[in-house]
């Protein structure tokens, strides 16, 4: 990856959230120091790009979510059937020996139950001397002593997660509070 600060940070022995949720699950960041590495990913990255505007327009697609249903198969097609110029082989068939001489680095998903607590977006809170917290624009009560600091997690689908220790403090999660984000709707 390039060094974008989504990925790297320029203050030493620090990290970004993507290096410290990536980091957490003992996978390190490799930055391209060279315009021609860079220039690998975005060339796929163009690929894309000037393929599908025209490929939307030609099968009357106007929405995102009608175009999702297009993207399996398309990558699909795309990786084993057509030729890569300088490779002169498919993506498929590129990945295939890859695999076969060792030189690929993916790991099995392992299980954990920190997972999404990891990939949320984490701050310490404070419980008020009233026994709440703040989430949007609102305070809910939850079961934690006043005063004791709590990692508020807030995931991608807009619910909060409260729990009493942040991830990589060692167990498993102790879940005080779960927040979904609709009103007047609270899961514990």
């Amino acid at each position: 990856m390039d060094y974008h600060s989504f990925f790297f940070t320029r203050i030493p022995d620090s990290r970004t959230y993507l290096g410290w949720a990536l980091r957490f699950y003992d996978v390190s960041l490799k930055y391209a120091s060279r315009p021609q590495a860079k220039g690998k990913v975005e060339r796929h990255h163009l690929f894309w790009q000037n393929r599908l505007p025209s490929y939307c327009l030609s099968e009357s697609i106007h929405t995102i979510s009608k175009l999702n249903e297009h993207l399996e198969p398309l990558r699909e097609h795309h990786n084993r059937h057509e030729i890569h110029r300088e490779l002169k082989m498919s993506p498929q068939e590129a990945w295939d020996r890859a695999v076969q001489d060792g030189r690929y680095a993916l790991r099995p998903f392992r299980r954990d139950p920190w997972w999404p607590y990891v990939w949320s977006l984490r701050v310490q809170v404070k419980v008020g001397i009233d026994g709440m917290v703040p989430v949007d624009t609102t305070r809910i009560s939850i079961p934690q002593t006043p005063g004791r600091s709590v990692t508020r997690c807030q995931h991608s689908d807009g619910s909060y997660t409260f729990l009493a220790k942040p991830p990589g403090q060692g167990g498993k999660p102790i879940i005080l509070l779960r927040y979904e984000n609709s009103p007047g709707r609270k899961v514990d």
